[in-house]
C-alpha cells in the first residue's frame, strides 16, 4: 500500500498536473516563465549599511565614534556576500547605534560650547561694565 500521490497520480481528477506534478512543464523554471512563488528563491534582502550616516557624523559631529560605525558599516557588504547573515545584521545595527552615538555627542558638545561662549561673553560683558566706573 501507498500513501500520498504519487508521480502519474491524477487525485480522482482526471489528467495529471502538466510537468509531473514536480514544478512547470519542463521541471525547470524557464526563462521568462513562471516567477518563484512568494518567499520561495527570492534572495533575502540585505541589511542598511548606513555607511552615509557613519561618514556624515564623521565629519560634522565626532570623529573617534564616526571612525567606529564606519569600520562597522563597511562589514556589513563583505559579511553579507560571504552569507553571514547574523553577522551583516549585527554589524548593521552596530554602524547605526554608533553613528547615532557620534550625532548625540556632536550636539552635546555644541550645546556645551554654545553655553560657554554665552557664559564668558557675559562675564566678560559685565566685568568690563562694572570697570568702566
Amino acid at each position: 500500500m501507498s500513501y500520498g500521490n504519487q508521480p502519474g497520480d491524477t487525485g480522482g481528477h482526471g489528467t495529471p498536473p502538466p510537468g509531473g506534478g514536480y514544478g512547470p512543464p519542463g521541471g525547470n523554471y524557464p526563462p521568462g516563465g513562471y516567477p518563484p512563488p512568494g518567499g520561495y528563491g527570492a534572495p533575502p534582502t540585505p541589511p542598511n549599511n548606513h555607511l552615509v550616516m557613519a561618514i556624515v557624523t564623521t565629519i560634522l559631529c565626532c570623529l573617534p565614534l564616526g571612525v567606529v560605525s564606519i569600520v562597522f558599516a563597511s562589514q556589513v557588504n563583505s559579511k553579507w556576500a560571504m552569507g553571514d547573515y547574523q553577522g551583516a545584521v549585527a554589524s548593521s545595527e552596530s554602524a547605526k547605534k554608533w553613528w547615532i552615538a557620534a550625532m548625540i555627542s556632536g550636539l552635546v558638545v555644541a550645546v556645551l560650547y554654545i553655553i560657554l561662549v554665552v557664559v564668558v561673553g557675559i562675564s566678560i560683558g559685565t566685568s568690563s561694565y562694572n570697570s568702566s566706573y
